[in-house]
């Protein structure tokens, strides 16, 4: 029997599944159709992408697949995806917008998030992003709002069911909620127990938008962002091998992944975590049959140490940069 995932409830009234397939870095169709047929089979409702992962047209092409054999219809299926930071110019989003409907082979998004706050020039004809001689990105200053606006017409036009914002500075989400007709309804951002963002969880709490974390594991399959080498320059940082995940795996009888997952479902947060391998996806959503104690939730609460594991080497040069800290352990080397 499939898993039945809990639902958030957005301050729109739509319900938004606390459990997700995160699909950052599957672009095997040989990988990525199985796998996510496996998830759907497990119980998983909500599927998240973004242009740049490069698979929208996968997930399209497999929800198709799943529709016709008459296991699931669309209206079962939560799809959240992403615009690209280089088409932030009010026509190319919208051009973005109608190709992404297309590559995902639906006529309405349930989520769709700003990607980034490090906005870049778009490439003359191309879907990317100029970078300069170092490889760093070419700014383009476009003010938030000027985007936002075009979510909020598609939102009302019941294209987007909710829309939202990823890797966005406190300060920049706050100043959105204020400026905007339709205050979003979703923040995705790295959180982990290296990074728990107790701060910005409970600023999130307070305007009533729900926080869904990405790399809730440490995405142990992550890869540099600049060289698409994984490993390369992306920081060490083992949430996975932690001595307390460790220990708690062993006194629960489940697996680190387990105890990672369950300890952000009992703060309240959303995850996605990434996964191919048949086991993991069968495991990560088995989460919902044990609970954390006080005493353990805090054991993973009171870890001292910090790292962030996606730096955004390639736009550490922008003035819009979001994560002071990235910038630091950049500086400090501790990335390498």
């Amino acid at each position: 029997m499939p898993v039945e995932v809990p639902n958030l409830t957005m301050h729109n009234g739509r319900r938004y599944p606390q459990l997700g397939l995160g699909n950052f870095s599957s672009k095997d169709p040989k990988e990525l159709k199985p796998a996510l047929k496996l998830a759907l089979e497990e119980g998983y409702r909500l599927i998240d992408t973004a242009f740049l992962y490069e698979n929208e047209e996968i997930i399209g092409e497999t929800l198709q697949e799943v529709f016709k054999e008459g296991k699931l219809a669309r209206h079962d299926i939560f799809i959240e995806t992403k615009l690209p930071y280089f088409c932030h110019k009010p026509e190319d989003a919208e051009e973005m917008i109608a190709k992404q409907l297309k590559n995902l082979q639906t006529d309405y998004i349930d989520l769709f998030l700003i990607h980034w706050g490090m906005l870049a020039k778009k490439k003359e004809g191309e879907n990317d992003a100029e970078k300069d001689a170092n490889g760093k990105l070419v700014p383009a200053l476009i003010p938030f709002m000027d985007t936002w606006k075009v979510l909020e017409k598609y939102y009302k036009k019941g294209v987007f069911k909710s829309i939202g914002l990823s890797n966005f500075t406190i300060k920049d989400i706050q100043k959105i909620y204020d400026d905007a007709e339709v205050k979003p309804h979703n923040y995705q951002g790295e959180c982990h127990i290296l990074l728990p963002e107790y701060e910005r969880a409970a600023f999130l709490e307070k305007l009533k938008i729900i926080f869904t974390a990405y790399a809730p594991i440490g995405s142990p399959g992550r890869y540099d962002e600049d060289t698409g080498d994984t490993g390369n320059s992306t920081p060490k940082g083992d949430v996975l091998g932690h001595p307390i995940a460790q220990e708690l795996a062993k006194k629960y009888k489940k697996s680190p992944a387990q105890i990672l997952l369950r300890h952000l479902i009992q703060r309240g947060l959303a995850v996605i975590p990434k996964s191919v391998t048949p086991e993991h996806i069968k495991e990560n959503i088995n989460i919902f049959d044990f609970e954390l104690s006080p005493e353990d939730v805090k054991k993973l609460d009171d870890i001292k140490e910090r790292q962030r594991l996606f730096l955004f080497q390639s736009a550490s040069t922008h003035p819009w940069f979001p994560f002071p800290d990235a910038m630091e352990q950049i500086k400090a080397g501790t990335d390498k």
